[in-house]
């Protein structure tokens, strides 16, 4: 047999596929859910638990046997509510808006999941990640875009080790999505159709706010005032973790013209509000920095950044601005740099590094 790899299958098409390319090519294939769900009750697991719920495992056992390789669950609820959960509610607590999509990547998918099948003896792990990895002339790997532009998820990766990148297969990073499904319907796995999951698995109706209130109702930050960016009371909001920056929709206050929060201060209880104007930032700190392609950054370098997800990316030149953090200067200004969000640099379709958004900054 060939070396072993472990696929993390979440009962989608993606994951799916993986492990069929991956047997295909002559690994010794084991798929494994990761349990991550909190809630006990049956009923609202199946209906909610997203790429991890219960219908994810039958799902996910279906395939497995289809193809013809072991499938096992294993628990990391524990790991899933320290590094995803807890950092997500400490986040909105302190004004931020977190990405717990590239924390759960980072200690549970890959650090957990990881830990657990070298343990196992196993060679590699892979995933349905829309991503390549590439080593570099450099010595280093680094994850490099996936073959389609509209299935691009080299974002949520920034934040890999080089230690993990070295075990890690991503299959699917060099086929376009239609081509996935066809690989599936052509094998006749049972998820071929099956849709994409969007929102954030533990909170699958996206109300973040009463996520919160469940979760942490002692800790939850009651109405404070909306204010101008001159210090002007402009009416009642409903608690700071109802709101993140760059936002427009629900704001409740009518001005006349489109308005947007620009700041959101824990310390006061106070989201600042102000025009489109005022969203945009030509510079951004981050810190936590992880380097990926490059090694370290000794001297400025021009390159593209995203400030989020769906950014398509823009020019800029980075800097070393003290121990662990970056200053990012962009050549046109950026809308809705979010603290708490990530960015992540890239040179061409290589990603060098990447960290959390502190704030926009002077230029």
């Amino acid at each position: 047999m060939g070396k072993k790899v472990v696929v993390g299958m979440s009962g989608g098409v993606d994951s799916s596929v993986a492990a069929y390319l991956l047997k295909e090519q002559g690994y010794d294939v084991m798929g494994v859910t990761m349990q991550i769900w909190q809630d006990e009750d049956t009923e609202t697991v199946s209906e909610n638990g997203g790429c991890c719920g219960l219908s994810a495992v039958d799902d996910a056992r279906r395939v497995a046997q289809k193809i013809g390789i072991p499938y096992y669950v294993l628990n990391f609820k524990k790991e899933f509510q320290k590094d995803v959960i807890d950092y997500f509610i400490a986040e909105y607590l302190a004004g931020r808006t977190p990405n717990p999509c590239i924390a759960c990547n980072r200690y549970v998918k890959w650090e957990a999941l990881l830990n657990r099948c070298i343990g196992l003896g196993a060679d590699y792990i892979a995933t349905g990640h829309y991503a390549r990895i590439d080593k570099l002339e450099n010595g280093r790997f680094a994850i490099r875009n996936s073959v389609t532009a509209t299935k691009d998820q080299t974002y949520a990766l920034y934040n890999l080790t080089q230690e993990q990148l070295s075990h890690t297969l991503l299959p699917v990073g060099s086929y376009t999505k239609e081509q996935i499904r066809e690989i599936a319907r052509q094998q006749d796995l049972p998820i071929a159709n099956k849709p994409d999951s969007q929102d954030i698995c533990f909170v699958p109706d996206g109300d973040y706010g009463s996520f919160l209130e469940q979760e942490v109702p002692d800790k939850i930050p009651g109405p404070g005032n909306f204010v101008s960016t001159d210090g002007r009371i402009l009416g009642k909001h409903k608690g700071i973790t109802h709101y993140t920056v760059g936002q427009r929709k629900g704001l409740g206050l009518a001005m006349g013209h489109p308005i947007f929060v620009t700041e959101i201060r824990p310390d006061t209880n106070e989201v600042v509000i102000g025009e489109s104007t005022d969203v945009f930032a030509r510079a951004l700190l981050c810190d936590k920095i992880n380097y990926m392609g490059m090694e370290d950054l000794p001297t400025p370098r021009h390159c593209i950044a995203k400030v989020r997800y769906a950014h398509q990316g823009a020019a800029c030149t980075i800097e070393k601005n003290g121990e662990d953090r970056i200053r990012v200067i962009f050549d046109e200004p950026v809308r809705a740099i979010t603290p708490g969000q990530a960015v992540v640099f890239y040179d061409g379709e290589y990603v060098l590094g990447g960290g959390t958004i502190i704030g926009a900054c002077p230029v």
